[in-house]
């Protein structure tokens, strides 16, 4: 039987759709427990023999209606779980497709076959910055490749409100003054340890985006597989092979994020996401497909000090973020500090 080039690649697509918990092979970034506070993560249970055939058929009938060169470009994002850059897929934002009782916009469809199945509501999500509809409002055609989106990470409770201070000095520099004065300082610096030792040279940001990975197809960024190590210790070789695709830090309007590329979760800690008078921050588990606001700019107003240094080996002083990969610490944990944990990076804001 004859078949087309096109009906291959929407076979190929679906064979790539997110697995679903009882596949056996299901997504860790869909579900998982642990942590003080975490992205709410919700389990899907398998779906029975007949709510998957329909499901397969619409998403099928859809796909066909796909222009070729564009399921080309969904297929590279889908394949490459995102590790390959690919272009927006702009499609019609108002086709609405109806599963079971539950009617989906075209572009959630696509975020719920490919990426997470328990998808609910597209206020779930977070547009990554790199899209061109990062930032419009209700545009004809919407970017849905996948791999452009995140989900929100949403704390299980919410800080204490904040008192008011002035804040200007914290809030990213002008980009036109930069221009015009002829400087492009850089608005961050991070730092790369393993355990209590640093490793390799303190990486300076002036970009707005940076990807911070230890194995990344076309990566751009701070590459930690390219960093000499002397420590060999298993536990840190181990879990330096498991950082991947690892994060991409972004600095926004609204503060900085971080958005987890990689297949195992990673632990923030940031004096924004908490109570500013907690003499102990909390460490916050982000699961894979996940953005948090590490950053927040408002409440970063309202900081009476930065958050606390565990020991002095610190390149300098200011607001810091700090993120451990895979290895979770503080009072949830069995370790009870940063510098015992194998892998992890250390963001020091510019205030200047």
């Amino acid at each position: 039987m004859f078949r087309t080039k096109r009906s291959g690649l929407v076979r190929r697509l679906w064979r790539s759709r997110a697995p679903v918990e009882g596949d056996g092979e299901a997504d860790r970034g869909t579900h998982g427990s642990g942590g003080c506070c975490m992205g709410k993560a919700t389990k899907v249970a398998k779906s029975n023999a007949g709510s998957e055939a329909e499901l397969k058929a619409l998403t099928h009938s859809i796909l066909k209606r796909i222009k070729e060169k564009q399921l080309e470009v969904l297929l590279q994002a889908v394949e490459s779980k995102g590790g390959a850059r690919s272009p927006c897929l702009l499609l019609p934002n108002k086709v609405d497709a109806k599963v079971g009782q539950q009617s989906y916009s075209l572009p959630m469809l696509l975020y719920k076959v490919f990426r997470w199945p328990d998808l609910r509501h597209s206020s779930e999500l977070k547009r990554l910055s790199c899209c061109e509809s990062y930032g419009k409002i209700n545009p004809e055609l919407v970017c849905c490749n996948p791999h452009h989106m995140s989900r929100l990470c949403e704390l299980e409770s919410p800080p204490p409100p904040y008192s008011r201070y002035p804040m200007d000095y914290l809030k990213p520099p002008d980009s036109l003054a930069l221009q015009e004065s002829g400087d492009r300082a850089h608005w961050c610096v991070v730092a790369y340890w393993e355990e209590k030792t640093r490793v390799g040279r303190l990486y300076s940001v002036q970009e707005p985006s940076l990807d911070i990975f230890y194995d990344l197809p076309q990566g751009n960024g701070f590459c930690l597989g390219q960093l000499c190590s002397d420590n060999k210790s298993q536990l840190v070789q181990m879990v330096r092979a498991k950082i991947g695709y690892g994060i991409q830090l972004t600095r926004e309007p609204d503060g900085v994020w971080v958005y987890n590329r990689s297949c195992y979760p990673i632990f923030i800690k940031s004096a924004t996401l908490d109570n500013p008078d907690s003499r102990t921050l909390l460490v916050h588990k982000v699961f894979p497909g996940f953005s948090i606001k590490a950053f927040d700019y408002d409440k970063a107003g309202s900081l009476q000090r930065p958050n606390d240094h565990e020991f002095t080996q610190q390149p300098r002083t200011g607001f810091t973020v700090q993120i451990s990969f895979v290895k979770g610490w503080g009072q949830c944990y069995t370790r009870q500090f940063i510098s015992s944990c194998p892998c992890w990076l250390e963001v020091i804001f510019n205030t200047r």
